[in-house]
């Protein structure tokens, strides 16, 4: 669609305890890397976010600490903002729902849809605590679930079985404030009439159908199928947004509605901060606006349905163009638990570690499709095999090569050959692929392509031999060396959306100043000319140590062990004998390529770096991986098998996995980085 300005939010985290890299995989990394991509394409583009700092959590937590609420989400506002800043999330305006503008602004979607009627008001039943004196907010009293029996299931959802149900409906309800059992008495409150929008969301929700991801249009149809209901707008409780109108009877309005309305009224601070306070309309209220939400899985209905809804009755604002959430990112196989010691808070790890090397291991997992794993082993991998000896490795040599050579000026490069002007005009093709990846946002595949690049760079660099040429052929290496500073002028621009804090080092590596644009089609029409001086040489990534990795690891507190008495084996093959293993070659190598095989569910074809040479190497473990995720990753292969065609494509070797009949493949991956051709023994 054709637009004039782009508007990007991401969801508001609540202000009840620290970010840590599941949230930052879900719902900001993927926002921060397109933001940056669009302001390099010169886009008109905003990014708006804040802290969500109302509803039970935060009374949940103050209680717990027998603090305010109000030091609650100071601290954690303060601490995640920094947080943010430091790994490089470039938001434009980050807000509290705190701040008067967002009360004001709440306050009057509600004054407007109860005069327009929208509203309708009624009685229901709910728990009250005879001890405390107060109806129980849902989060504040647990029971037996009506669907399934659990035990410690919350009044509004389910988290063993995550269905929905009314806190009545809770069997053996006791409150978390006193203990005490409630009892059900009559309350009013407003509610929101989200049924008669649903025709109208159906529309819309189809109308994305050929663009939105299918795991947002799965739970989105869902919901819709099953019919959408009105939904309460106010709560009894002390803090939140208080309803207008009833501010002495202690009601406040539902974080579901208000909270959604923080990214209009962090705009609106955006604007006013600017010295222009009207125009935060332009991206909210502007037919030729375009709206991405980026959130995690659990948000999807609230943006894609009952937002959008707030919306539409409110009139005159844009809903959004796509809604591109991401799954759950998992730590070393299982789910994030601060309380069970399964966590790596983010403030925290970046006392130790730069960010980038985290944005890039992040967004090689992103969990677009389905959930995901952050490895510490994966981690130092992504730094030192990937960073230190693609990216790094060229630039490096490079920047040495000139410094020691020509002074550290880049020469003339006289005619350049056929191979010098294919690698050039290779920065148009670079800058196509990532862009076409960002727009449909597909952040592995960018990353992927973006680090083709590096790769590309080190092969010319080595097939070009310039400490040969310096002397047999001082032009041919004047030639090589000035496509080289080109190649890390066009690095410095594309792997700016995920390694920003890269990206500056090397623009002041290259000594650009104003004269050299920075914007994504730069490196096609722009070269670093003869005779520049470049600036000082830095290093841009160090190496992680196997014992570093091994401390990180030791902090987490180790899962229990699964019982494994009820899995499946098949029995154990013969009997073999020393001759037999020594006939096997197996060796480690990189994986430099991978791509589905095409019509197979199961197969992927990979090129395989084993040192010596490349191998292709056909393995059906499609089922378990993605095939973006495979590059960068060193594997153990039988590289003396005979060769064999699968799917008309002639493999050469195996990886080795393992497996059973209810897991698996998992991939056999060297437990610290390791050369290539290493023999395996």
């Amino acid at each position: 669609m054709d637009y004039k300005r782009l508007l990007v939010t991401s969801a508001l985290p609540y202000a009840n305890g620290a970010i840590h890299f599941g949230h930052l995989a879900g719902a900001y990394l993927p926002a921060d890397m397109y933001v940056r991509y669009q302001r390099l394409r010169g886009t008109d583009v905003i990014y708006i976010c804040g802290s969500d700092e109302h509803g039970v959590s935060i009374l949940i937590s103050s209680q717990k600490e027998g603090v305010a609420p109000q030091e609650i989400i100071d601290r954690y506002h303060g601490q995640n903002k920094r947080a943010f800043d430091r790994v490089g999330i470039s938001f434009d305006n980050y807000s509290r729902t705190s701040l008067p503008v967002h009360h004001e602004t709440a306050r009057e979607w509600f004054e407007d849809f109860k005069n327009k009627g929208i509203l309708t008001q009624s009685t229901e039943k709910q728990l009250f605590d005879p001890e405390a004196g107060m109806f129980l907010p849902d989060r504040f009293v647990i029971g037996t679930c009506p669907h399934c029996g659990y035990d410690r299931a919350y009044g509004d959802q389910c988290e063993n079985c995550s269905k929905y149900y009314d806190q009545t409906e809770l069997l053996n309800p006791k409150s978390l404030l006193s203990e005490a059992k409630p009892v059900v008495k009559d309350a009013q409150h407003w509610h929101f009439p989200l049924g008669e929008f649903q025709k109208k969301l159906e529309e819309y929700v189809e109308s994305h159908a050929g663009d939105w991801k299918d795991n947002v249009l799965q739970q989105v149809r869902s919901w819709l199928k099953t019919g959408l209901t009105d939904r309460p707008i106010s709560r009894d409780l002390n803090w939140g947004v208080k309803v207008p109108g009833e501010e002495d009877l202690g009601k406040v309005l539902y974080v579901w509605f208000e909270a959604v309305l923080g990214y209009i009224s962090s705009t609106k601070e955006w604007a006013a901060e600017k010295g222009e306070p009207e125009l935060w309309k332009d991206y909210w209220c502007g037919e030729d606006t375009r709206y991405l939400a980026f959130i995690g899985k659990d948000n999807i209905v609230f943006h894609c349905l009952m937002f959008p809804a707030m919306l539409m009755g409110k009139g005159g604002y844009v809903l959004p163009d796509n809604v591109p959430a991401n799954e759950f990112l998992n730590l070393e196989g299982k789910k994030f638990s601060k309380s069970q010691g399964w966590s790596i808070e983010l403030d925290e790890f970046l006392d130790s570690y730069p960010a980038d090397p985290l944005r890039y291991t992040l967004a090689m997992n992103m969990p677009e499709t389905r959930d995901s794993d952050f490895y510490w082993k994966d981690f130092q991998a992504r730094n030192n095999n990937e960073l230190a000896d693609i990216l790094g490795n060229f630039v490096n040599r490079a920047a040495h090569f000139l410094e020691k050579h020509f002074d550290g000026i880049v020469p003339e490069p006289g005619e350049l050959s056929d191979d010098d002007r294919a690698f050039l005009n290779g920065f148009n093709t670079t800058a196509a692929e990532v862009a076409d990846f960002y727009e449909r946002f597909r952040f592995r595949d960018a990353v992927v392509a973006t680090m083709n690049l590096a790769r590309a760079a080190n092969k010319y660099f080595n097939d070009r031999e310039p400490w040969k040429t310096v002397k047999a052929d001082p032009q041919v290496c004047a030639s090589t060396l000035f496509c080289s500073i080109q190649a890390i002028y066009a690095l410095s621009i594309f792997i700016e959306p995920v390694l920003p804090f890269t990206a500056d080092k090397l623009r002041k590596q290259l000594n650009l100043g104003n004269e050299h644009p920075l914007t994504w089609d730069a490196p096609a029409v722009h070269r670093i000319p003869a005779g520049h001086k470049l600036g000082e040489k830095a290093l841009l990534f160090e190496k992680i140590e196997d014992k570093i990795i091994e401390a990180e690891m030791a902090k987490l507190q180790q899962p229990e062990e699964s019982s494994t008495a009820e899995a499946s084996y098949p029995p154990l093959k013969d009997e073999i004998t020393i001759d037999d293993v020594m006939k096997l070659d197996l060796r480690i190598g990189t994986v430099i390529e991978a791509e589905n095989v095409p019509k197979s569910k199961k197969l992927i074809k990979l090129i395989v770096d084993i040192g010596s040479e490349t191998r292709q190497i056909v393995s059906g473990i499609a089922s378990a991986y993605e095939a973006a995720d495979l590059v960068g990753k060193q594997i153990a292969i039988v590289a003396n098998l005979k060769a064999a065609k699968l799917f008309g494509i002639e493999s050469q070797g195996m990886l080795l996995a393992a497996s059973n009949e209810e897991e698996g493949p998992m991939i056999m991956i060297p437990q610290g980085a390791i050369s290539n051709g290493a023999i395996v023994k």
